[in-house]
């Protein structure tokens, strides 16, 4: 194989998550042509109505995998807590890339924190796990939705739509936009547990031997352990964009994995979550395993309520 295509949004992110993925398979691969093929999405077309609305992050996914599924393209390059746990068949998920940081980050032009944001401030995200874990620290924040690129959300922010907005500190440090604004504040993992496959890219191919190999080079094993385990927790749960979930598993030094999750109503006035450390090599089935205990405990019928509630939240795009 000598030619190989890429399918991609235009966004800035996702191009230069495309161009990086390009580069590093040349190196790899001497005479191999790597070209990227550009596609507008559903989810890039819908700006004006809340993702949680509309069906999720999986509308920044539909056209790019009829694409490769017409033979238009090999490969796509995905962040991959954007991409559904399940593949549609003739695809699968071939790679797994090593993580970013995983955290997320307030960016503000005036407030350093959190915790310094004056009574009442606003605050915009599009996530809804980032809203119930913003309610839950600061209960008397008014929080609207905040859609667009990268790029659209900062100039909002500096525009005074908001007195800050919550990213993915990945995003910003990969478009080296960590000096863009006055204050960027990483949230830690006890404030706010990210979504599932956070900073890692999500390498999707056609179910092809000879393109799953090329693929399979830009696989990270700690990712994929950490990755299957937050991806097997939300399929548990049957939960994407339309509930509040955060999930996070962590390979640490000494080999044991560090699972994080917390799940519940928009709101934040109720939540469910756990903790847990296991050995890597039992990783398989842990993400499940926590699932269940949740769902014991009620976590389905809480999302189910947590769906009403974000149909319910005025749209203030």
């Amino acid at each position: 194989m000598n030619k190989l295509t890429i399918a991609t949004r235009g966004s800035k992110l996702a191009l230069w998550q495309s161009e990086h993925i390009k580069a590093v398979l040349e190196e790899n691969n001497p005479g191999l042509e790597v070209t990227l093929k550009i596609i507008i999405t559903s989810g890039d077309k819908i700006i004006d109505t809340p993702l949680a609305k509309i069906g999720g992050k999986g509308l920044f996914l539909k056209e790019i995998e009829e694409a490769m599924l017409k033979g238009e393209a090999h490969i796509a390059v995905h962040s991959l807590k954007d991409v559904p746990t399940v593949m549609p068949e003739g695809l699968v998920l071939a790679a797994i890339t090593a993580r970013e940081d995983v955290r997320d980050a307030m960016l503000s032009e005036k407030y350093k924190d959190i915790e310094n944001l004056p009574q009442g401030a606003t605050v915009g995200t599009s996530s809804l796990r980032r809203r119930m874990h913003l309610a839950r620290i600061r209960p008397d924040l008014v929080i609207k939705d905040l859609r667009g690129n990268v790029d659209t959300r900062i100039r909002k922010l500096k525009e005074g739509q908001f007195d800050a907005i919550i990213l993915a500190y990945a995003g910003i440090s990969r478009l080296e936009l960590l000096d863009s604004v006055e204050h960027i504040y990483p949230i830690s993992l006890m404030e706010m547990i990210p979504a599932m496959g956070q900073g890692a890219l999500g390498i999707q191919c056609v179910d092809d031997p000879e393109v799953i190999k090329i693929a399979e080079q830009l696989e990270d094993e700690y990712s994929r352990i950490e990755t299957t385990i937050e991806r097997d927790f939300v399929d548990m749960l049957q939960g994407g964009c339309q509930v509040p979930i955060g999930v996070s598993a962590f390979v640490q030094d000494n080999g044991e994995v560090l699972i994080r999750s917390l799940l519940g109503l928009p709101s934040g006035e109720e939540v469910l979550g756990e903790s847990k450390t296991i050995s890597k090599e039992d990783f398989e089935g842990a993400g499940r395993e926590m699932a269940q205990r949740l769902i014991d405990k009620g976590a389905k019928e809480l999302l189910e309520r947590a769906e009403v509630e974000a149909n319910n939240i005025p749209s203030t795009l």
